[in-house]
């Protein structure tokens, strides 16, 4: 994990924030550590999907789980393996007395298609922030 901030500590704030939909991609870009992908493989796919992006418009317009570019980048880097390892680290998260935490995390696994997509989103994410 990247972050300085214990991933506890995020998942108090989230669970604070009243975020819906978008707790799904906070989620997943909190895990997205423990999903392994090469960064040169991760690094051509994003700047593919991202072209994508810039090909309908603006590239900086607010994306979503249903979006070309995230569709794109979510076939692009799946795996039966790297799904599994995004399952894995939903379940590892401390979700205990965390009701929309826990509630998000079972959606989340409960839905792989969903979960996925929530990943690629949060790696796009990722992307447009450092731009």
């Amino acid at each position: 994990m990247t972050a300085e901030i214990p991933v506890r500590d995020r998942l108090v704030q989230l669970e604070e924030s009243g975020l819906e939909s978008e707790l799904f991609v906070m989620l997943c870009w909190l895990v997205q550590d423990d999903v392994a992908v090469p960064a040169a493989e991760l690094n051509a796919a994003r700047r593919r999907a991202m072209f994508v992006l810039a090909a309908g418009g603006d590239p900086h317009r607010e994306l979503d789980l249903g979006s070309v570019a995230t569709e794109r980048l979510a076939t692009e880097l799946e795996t039966p393996e790297r799904r599994a390892a995004l399952d894995s680290a939903l379940d590892a998260l401390p979700t205990a007395d965390l009701p929309a935490i826990a509630g998000a995390v079972g959606a989340l696994r409960a839905e792989p298609e969903l979960a996925w997509r929530a990943f690629a989103l949060a790696l796009l994410a990722d992307e447009i922030a450092e731009e």
